[in-house]
């Protein structure tokens, strides 16, 4: 009986330290995603934490050929969907903006830096979540369309549509503040 459970012990060890590898080179990119998917930033570290739970138990049915980062964004897209539709935190409200670490940059600098990013910020979220998550993903984590189309499991074509259209309302959104500056 040796042989079978040294044989387990190391299959289980292997996917261990392939989980620690995914873990560590995704992290920050999950974080990212689930902030770009609208999970407010007080969720984001059980959102992170979820979406890393649920890998660990579904690694073993990535396809062959889909990558490893439009897997994780799948999951993202759930956990994100998920944390969105809690009754309990539609009625959040933040009363102070998080810290903003900036070095080298001076105050005016920082200041303006924060301004776009809060609006920019803003625009994301006045786009629905279909629109919003095309654009995290392209815009912002730069995957390829057809990564983008594979991770929210629709044609390419809409993707693009989708692209296209949250594109539009961001520009909008923002041109009133980009004439100022």
């Amino acid at each position: 009986m040796a042989g079978p459970r040294a044989a387990d012990c190391t299959e289980e060890d292997e996917r261990r330290s392939e989980f620690r590898n995914i873990f560590e080179a995704h992290a920050p990119y999950v974080w990212r995603s689930l902030l770009g998917l609208g999970v407010p930033q007080a969720d984001v570290p059980d959102a992170s934490q979820l979406v890393f739970m649920v890998l660990y138990k579904k690694l073993h049915q990535l396809e062959p050929g889909c990558s490893i980062r439009t897997f994780v964004y799948g999951m993202c897209l759930r956990v994100a969907s998920d944390f969105r539709r809690r009754g309990h935190r539609r009625h959040e409200r933040l009363y102070a903006d998080p810290p903003v670490v900036g070095r080298g940059a001076n105050q005016e600098d920082r200041t303006s830096q924060r301004q776009t990013l809060l609006r920019m910020d803003a625009a994301l979220a006045r786009l629905n979540p279909e629109q919003r998550e095309v654009f995290v993903l392209y815009e912002i984590e730069e995957l390829p369309m057809i990564e983008v189309a594979r991770a929210i499991g629709r044609p390419l074509q809409t993707a693009y549509s989708r692209l296209h259209a949250a594109r539009k309302a961001v520009i909008a959104a923002m041109a009133p503040h980009l004439q100022e500056e």
